[in-house]
């Protein structure tokens, strides 16, 4: 991942909290023709002995997950973006940017075939996303769960390396950034809106 040395993630704690909050992602890997493939899921992220796991599934008709194997993998998770204009800087030689916060994990995958697993990583879903869900979710029939859990390839993927970068203006002034920030705060689009939050902590 390109990660200019201004727009750094100083804490790896930093770039846990942020998928956690942004973990709809995008898994990304090459198949058998070494043609990039690639899903949006949603993922739970756990820790199993100091190991950070990410698990969710695909649905079997998605055939990502026949070339996903013991791969090396990518999983991109995306914050808010937003258009810089130079209008809010100081120097009239500028030009236009965009600011985004974004995190790039790598790791291999395995499969997951057995019910009982299977039901781990669903029930690690469900807690991780919806746990009032729980109740309802344990009292649902057998047989439906197993109909269910036919159509899906449920996963793992340890994490091997996982790396961030913020870009939010940190490369000028403050003057300038404050600037930036009450424009976007100004705009109705709601990523404009947070990414001015993120860079407020920036300050």
């Amino acid at each position: 991942m390109y990660i200019p040395k201004n727009f750094v993630f100083k804490y790896q704690d930093d770039l846990l909290e942020f998928i956690k909050a942004n973990s709809f992602g995008l898994i990304i890997n090459g198949n058998e023709q070494m043609v990039p493939v690639a899903t949006h899921l949603p993922f739970a992220i756990e820790h199993q002995n100091g190991q950070l796991i990410l698990k969710s599934h695909f649905a079997k008709a998605n055939t990502q997950w026949k070339s996903i194997e013991e791969k090396s993998v990518l999983v991109v998770f995306s914050g808010p973006h937003a258009y810089i204009s130079p209008k809010n800087y100081e120097k009239i030689e500028s030009v236009p940017t965009w600011n985004y916060v974004a995190v790039h994990v790598y790791g291999t995958v395995s499969l997951i075939w057995e019910r009982e697993e299977i039901l781990r990583v669903l029930s690690a879903t469900i807690n991780f996303y919806d746990k009032d869900y729980n109740e309802q979710w344990k009292s649902l029939p057998k047989e439906y769960i197993d109909r269910m859990i036919k159509g899906i390839v449920a996963f793992k993927l340890e994490v091997s390396n996982i790396q961030g970068v913020k870009k939010l203006s940190q490369n000028k002034t403050r003057l300038e950034r404050e600037k930036i920030i009450n424009d976007l705060l100004s705009h109705s689009d709601l990523s404009d809106q947070q990414l001015a939050m993120y860079m407020r902590k920036e300050l």
